[in-house]
């Protein structure tokens, strides 16, 4: 799991990447970098985490990656979110919105 200030849910770590995708292709550094500004500094995604997590979305085929060169002109790897990946999205966003409802159903009853 990713080293984080505010520890990630199991399997959140996968909906965040696939959503960061879905603005564009983005190189590993990039995603980690985008999920940490988009959280106002509250989650930290370390390498040890990250690659790991966008290998095995590869795999699924939710991503597909080339190489090509950063910004600033050194070769990197680039993800990007295939039709796969945007149906996952979909589903993960889905599941994410009903468990946050029933939490906040026991929050405000307990």
């Amino acid at each position: 799991m990713p080293t984080t200030k505010a520890e990630l849910l199991q399997g959140t770590l996968d909906l965040l990447i696939l959503k960061t995708l879905a603005a564009g292709p983005m190189h590993g550094y990039s995603i980690a970098q985008r999920i940490q500004q988009r959280s106002d500094d509250v989650l930290v995604v370390e390498e040890g985490s990250l690659y790991p997590s966008l290998y095995r979305m590869e795999e699924k085929g939710w991503i597909a990656a080339e190489w090509g060169k950063s910004d600033n002109n050194r070769r990197a790897k680039f993800y990007s979110l295939t039709r796969a990946g945007r149906k996952q999205l979909e589903e993960e966003t889905a599941i994410w919105e009903r468990v946050c409802r029933a939490i906040t159903l026991v929050l405000e009853t307990a």
